[in-house]
């Protein structure tokens, strides 16, 4: 069993991406595309082992971004999912904001917060826990609220407390659907992060991008691009991982055979 495992999680996406680093020199190899618009995969991969250093020091403070926004967005959503199961009062005035601030553009909050918090690691880490946020709180609040009736019936008959009700019955109900939220958050973290750097920054990777696209160093800021995408990956799985830790009863589920 351990052997088509393996293969699944491991040597069938290496293969995806190897096609598509062929399709990627294919390309170019029958289009003749300029350097400055598409660099060659060998062109990235060099950028990547020369700039090294250069990449290291910008994705340290993204990384930093993109954790502290990840932590903050998740915290602040599940106490929103939890207080808009737990209060009726506060559901009939915070759910319209929150429907209502989900058509506000992102681009057009990354320049007030500039505004208001400077150029530092905040806004940057705001913007990351504001495209967070959502997905969380939808999520969790989602699933606290489809809790099975008869488990809630349960809970009244052994004199269970709402408030004992909503963290001993319906916050462990609501992990499979709080889950999707979190992977979710966890893809799109990066996102409000880079956002900011674009906005206004002197260092991260979509600083670096911008600049090295100033220059044309194409193949730098293809290269800020990949590593961009590996962080995105790695805290995908990190975060899965996780879940599939706290929640075992999840696991065939989680990881279909086929």
């Amino acid at each position: 069993m351990a052997e088509p495992r393996v293969w699944k999680r491991w040597v069938r996406p290496l293969l995806a991406l190897a096609v598509l680093v062929a399709i990627w020199q294919l390309v170019l190899t029958l289009t003749g595309v300029p350097r400055y618009i598409l660099p060659s995969p060998a062109a990235v991969a060099s950028a990547l082992i020369e700039q090294r250093e250069l990449l290291a020091r910008h994705a340290a403070v993204t990384a930093i971004e993109i954790v502290a926004g990840l932590i903050g967005g998740i915290l602040l959503g599940l106490t929103t999912a939890l207080a808009l199961a737990r209060f009726r009062a506060l559901r009939r005035t915070l759910l319209p904001l929150l429907l209502i601030s989900q058509a506000i553009p992102l681009f057009a909050l990354a320049p007030i917060l500039m505004l208001w918090l400077g150029y530092g690691l905040g806004p940057k880490i705001l913007m990351a826990m504001v495209i967070i946020y959502f997905p969380v709180a939808s999520t969790g609040y989602d699933g606290l609220r489809q809790t099975p009736q008869g488990w809630l019936d349960l809970a009244r008959t052994f004199g269970l407390s709402r408030r004992q009700q909503l963290l001993k019955v319906q916050l462990p109900a609501a992990l499979p659907s709080l889950a999707s939220g979190l992977r979710m958050a966890a893809s799109a973290a990066p996102i409000g992060a880079v956002i900011g750097e674009w906005v206004g920054s002197s260092q991260g990777l979509g600083y670096l991008m911008l600049n090295a696209n100033a220059r044309l160093q194409i193949d730098l800021m293809f290269a800020a691009l990949v590593v961009l995408v590996i962080f995105a990956v790695l805290l995908y799985f990190g975060v899965d991982a996780a879940l599939r830790a706290a929640m075992p009863w999840q696991q065939d589920r989680m990881t279909p055979d086929q």
